[in-house]
């Protein structure tokens, strides 16, 4: 079963991107929304993380969450697709299960 974790965190301030990471099946997909976007900076500490898995699990960014925030595609970890609202909903159809890490 193909799950959708989404983490609305920051990793910055909660462990849920580590425990999302950790958890995670080949196959699966992970969606940053909300201050997860923080993780899909190219300077960020976890930057190592997502591009770890990279190829095994699907990575994904709000581009809303991220713009309100003030940082563009540029500043996005190669690997890490970029999806509107509309790719959201594309995302919880797709996938079988959507996990929410708080």
């Amino acid at each position: 079963m193909a799950i959708l974790h989404t983490v609305n965190k920051s990793p910055h301030e909660k462990n849920s991107l580590e425990s999302c990471l950790r958890y995670a099946k080949e196959g699966s997909a992970v969606l940053l929304i909300e201050d997860g976007v923080y993780a899909a900076l190219k300077d960020s500490a976890f930057a190592d993380d997502l591009t770890d898995v990279v190829g095994k699990i699907a990575l994904f960014c709000l581009g809303p969450d991220l713009k309100a925030r003030g940082f563009s595609s540029a500043k996005v970890i190669e690997g890490v697709a970029l999806v509107d609202y509309e790719g959201f909903v594309d995302l919880t159809v797709e996938y079988d299960k959507v996990q929410a890490w708080l």
